[in-house]
């Protein structure tokens, strides 16, 4: 019994200073700190390409100087650095049954060479957007069309096309800068019906623009080559036509708050010094236009190295769960979310399944690329995606924000992680989609 009671008081005493520990490292003071500097005004959005992510990114490399990260193998630095060639459009000239469409109402999409021009002869004709039917879905299954198209924008639409314009700048690999296989997608705002005849004559610069990812790594020990990923990305869509005098898209949940999340996490590993597996935390690139820094990132390493990606974006609000509670994209897929609900045993946190499967959150975030090798890589997010109003919004700023629910959120990551990260646990690997890396 005299036994019994000792054995209980050891673990009691553990459980409190494993506690103590973490409160310790992960204090609000410390996540505010990341978060505010993250979705400053200063930060200018973080949109690719612009001095704002330049600042982020030379932030989150002060961050994992000071934790003592160290960089990729055979890197200098912390940043990841690979180029992309960037569309910027000089000039876009509409003309429908004779009269010119003033430029604030053309957004051009896919515009993948110098000069581009098509009339209802040449190119692929003209359709109206459907005003019963969503958006999203329609731009969607016109961007994998490749066709040369003008498109009419119902008003309706006014501020999903206005976003549009703000973010449609493009930038492609070297191997796309072919003209032959140019397609281009000119948006129309207010325009109902085309009569007769249109023309469209396209004109853009090609600049190669270097891209970054920022990450750095904590060595294992006796698992040293197996590889467990903590990710969260760090861009935005930056300036904005303005609303109600505020143009800056700060992306304080988006994704502030899971590149935030990362950063602790590191922080927190290299204080514990008990990781068996190597661990890489790494802030991903240009998510907002098209994932390339996270598959950039996974061509650069052999996914049968990697054992688990805990990918985290937008944690800063309740889940429709309720409070202490987050959600796992391709829970189905792997044990992984199985595993980490295991270790939050006796806490009052859970993790639970992908509510919103009709949004394909799973290839959608940065998780997808090395899920699509077939590694055990997930998603961790707290948003009502259906319902959030400051969802790609100008008002997504750290205001709007639960810091405690985003805390909490870290620090079940934090503990549901160990077993993977001290080398115990392995998740089941995914299935491999049968698309070409």
């Amino acid at each position: 019994m005299k036994k019994l009671i000792y054995t209980l008081f050891l673990l009691l005493t553990a459980s409190v200073a494993f506690s103590q520990d973490i409160n310790k490292i992960i204090s609000k003071e410390y996540v505010d700190r990341l978060i505010k500097t993250l979705s400053s005004d200063e930060m200018q959005g973080r949109r690719t390409f612009t001095p704002g992510i330049d600042k982020a990114a030379t932030f989150i490399e002060s961050e994992f100087k000071q934790i003592g990260l160290k960089p990729l193998d055979g890197a200098s630095g912390y940043r990841q650095t690979f180029y992309k060639y960037q569309f910027k459009p000089i000039s876009a000239k509409v003309i429908i049954d004779g009269q010119a469409i003033v430029s604030s109402n053309i957004a051009v999409v896919a515009h993948n060479n110098e000069l581009l021009s098509f009339d209802q002869s040449s190119g692929d004709g003209w359709i109206k957007l459907d005003p019963e039917k969503d958006f999203v879905s329609q731009y969607r299954a016109l961007a994998r069309s490749g066709k040369k198209q003008l498109i009419l924008v119902d008003v309706k639409f006014t501020e999903e096309f206005n976003r549009l314009k703000a973010t449609a700048a493009r930038a492609v690999d070297e191997k796309d800068l072919i003209p032959a296989k140019a397609g281009a997608l000119v948006f129309v705002l207010n325009k109902s019906n085309i009569e007769k005849d249109f023309s469209v004559e396209l004109k853009n610069t090609i600049v190669k623009m270097p891209l970054f990812n920022v990450a750095g790594i904590i060595p294992g020990k006796s698992k040293a080559k197996e590889l467990v990923i903590f990710s969260g990305h760090y861009d935005h869509m930056g300036f904005v036509k303005p609303k109600d005098g505020d143009s800056i898209m700060n992306g304080a949940d988006d994704d502030a708050s899971g590149t935030s999340a990362m950063i602790a996490l590191a922080k927190y590993y290299k204080a514990l010094k008990n990781n068996e597996r190597t661990l890489i935390f790494v802030a991903f690139t240009a998510e907002e236009i098209g994932g390339f820094g996270a598959r950039y990132f996974s061509q650069q390493l052999n996914p049968d190295d990697v054992v688990a990606m805990f990918n985290i974006e937008m944690i800063g609000k309740d889940s429709k769960f309720g409070k202490n509670t987050a959600f796992i994209t391709g829970f189905d897929k792997s044990d992984f979310g199985k595993i980490l609900q295991k270790n939050l045993e006796g806490t009052e946190f859970t993790f639970h399944p992908d509510p919103y499967i009709k949004e394909n959150l799973f290839y959608r975030s940065d998780n997808a690329t090395l899920a699509a090798l077939g590694v055990p890589a997930h998603t961790i997010s707290t948003d009502q995606i259906d319902t959030d109003k400051h969802y790609h919004q100008v008002t997504d700023e750290y205001k709007t924000l639960d810091v405690e629910n985003i805390l909490s959120t870290i620090k079940a990551i934090a503990k549901s992680a160990v077993s993977i990260v001290k080398g115990i646990d392995t998740p089941l690997r995914i299935p491999k989609l049968t698309s070409n890396r």
